[in-house]
């Protein structure tokens, strides 16, 4: 069984409130890190120096059946500061992967990325029914790495010379996975901290 992509939707917590991206959060998410070659190192485009370069790679994202794109919304500003989806995981049985994420520098390590991560993979789980969530990055993006593990994810291999980077290399991609009877005792030390 496939698990079936979700209608978009609406999910809250306390430090964020997902919300079907549009292009009206396209001038808060390009003020929170458009341009900002650190915050897309990692990510499959370059950084954006126009808010119309943020629009037209947030249209592709709206429009691509295998994507359920998130405007990433701090509670206590109301702004968005980042994005992230669902992606549907093809050939894999029961999973949907959490990915093309990233955030402003203004909220790094900061409630956001934890946040989100829990009400996702909550939904995922509660909602959807996956048996597995997985994630994925740049074997370089050390910093990425490390909040995965944080939350919970296992590392299940890498893939080499996976896809190229924006600026032509290839990108060893490291893999990562939370399955549904391991997610209680990971949310549970999250809500802890």
């Amino acid at each position: 069984m496939t698990a079936k992509m979700p209608d978009p939707l609406v999910l809250e917590g306390a430090a964020v409130r997902l919300e079907p991206l549009t292009a009206g959060h396209v001038p808060d998410l390009f003020a929170a890190g458009g341009g900002d070659e650190e915050v897309w190192r990692w990510l499959p485009s370059a950084a954006p120096r126009a808010e119309a370069e943020l629009a037209r790679l947030a249209d592709a994202l709206i429009g691509d059946p295998g994507h359920v794109p998130f405007a990433v919304v701090h509670r206590e500003s109301g702004r968005a500061v980042g994005w992230t989806c669902y992606i549907d995981v093809p050939g894999f049985d029961s999973s949907i992967e959490i990915g093309w994420t990233w955030y402003g520098r203004a909220v790094w390590r900061s409630a956001v990325n934890t946040s989100c991560k829990i009400l996702l993979i909550d939904h995922a789980f509660d909602h959807l029914g996956v048996n597995r969530v997985l994630l994925k990055t740049d074997i370089l993006n050390t910093r990425s790495q490390a909040a995965i593990r944080r939350i919970g994810g296992v590392p299940e291999g890498v893939l080499r010379r996976h896809r190229r980077r924006p600026d032509g290399t290839w990108r060893d991609t490291a893999y990562f996975g939370i399955l549904d009877d391991e997610w209680p005792a990971h949310r549970a030390r999250l809500l802890a901290r």
